[in-house]
């Protein structure tokens, strides 16, 4: 090991071996008391030489499984797959498919909640500041690995009128709730922003401090209002957001050139205008 703190030192040992492939996705690697034991170094000196890879997004901590080494795999999301109106019926939402189609696990962990619109929540769905909503949050893991944090509000009484007000997950999205209860969207804006993780960003995505997180914004509509409004927050390095817009026989072309599969469950696309400023 080159010279340097002792904690240095040992960071730069454990991820010589990440690179090396002695560890792998999903391993754990020794706990503090553990990588102290082995390097005679105290445990502050262990604590340190791990969250200096944690900055480096090359593990991350989970409560019950300890220090576990992060896959460095590249997700590609084609997010007009979401709201194509041909897009078939089916028991699992669009994050569900895609990870299955790139032979990941995934889960999720559901919470949902009334609460009163925050100035950008009142803007984005055009209500009143302080009037309720329902959020609904997500957050989605990859093989237990978290992966992206997702927060969608609605309008109270169209929450209610559809059955999104209710606590727990909808296994089928709530994109196709809203179109089998008579309110499908027709339109969506989306923009998108890479920045710094904020600390509760950080401590959520179990990421270090200023990663660089895409942070997509969808509204989607109707012809008579705003329907809901999606954020979703995931590791840029980590990510990659496709467009496909367009005829069917043009967008066949693209996939096939570049090798890219169909979107889950249709072999069709699907042609789509996205609202001005949209990406």
């Amino acid at each position: 090991m080159a010279d340097g703190p002792r904690y240095q030192r040992i960071a730069d040992l454990l991820r010589e071996e990440i690179r090396a492939g002695k560890w792998r996705p999903g391993d754990r690697l020794p706990s503090h008391n553990e990588l102290a034991d082995q390097m005679q170094v105290s445990i502050t000196t262990a604590r340190n030489a791990i969250q200096l890879l944690v900055a480096e997004n090359l593990v991350y901590t989970a409560t019950s499984r300890g220090t576990i080494v992060r896959s460095q795999e590249v997700l590609e999301s084609v997010v007009t797959n979401y709201i194509r109106p041909d897009r078939p019926r089916a028991v699992n939402d669009i994050f569900v498919e895609i990870a299955r189609a790139a032979g990941r696990e995934p889960s999720k962990q559901f919470s949902a909640r009334m609460e009163p619109a925050s100035p950008d929540v009142a803007h984005w769905l055009g209500v009143q500041r302080d009037s309720w909503v329902v959020s609904r949050t997500v957050m989605q893991y990859l093989d237990n690995e978290p992966w992206s944090w997702e927060v969608s509000f609605y309008p109270r009484d169209l929450a209610e009128a559809t059955g999104i007000d209710h606590p727990y997950d909808i296994p089928e999205g709530t994109t196709r709730r809203l179109a089998e209860r008579g309110f499908a969207e027709t339109a969506h804006r989306d923009t998108v922003v890479a920045r710094p993780a904020t600390a509760e960003e950080a401590a959520v995505l179990g990421v270090g401090p200023g990663t660089i997180l895409l942070d997509h914004l969808r509204i989607g509509a109707n012809h008579e209002r705003i329907t809901r409004v999606t954020r979703h927050r995931s590791t840029a390095a980590r990510n990659r957001l496709a467009y496909e817009l367009g005829d069917d026989p043009g967008t066949d072309i693209i996939r096939k050139t570049l090798g890219a599969p169909p979107p889950p469950g249709n072999s069709h696309s699907f042609e789509s205008s996205l609202l001005p400023g949209s990406p």
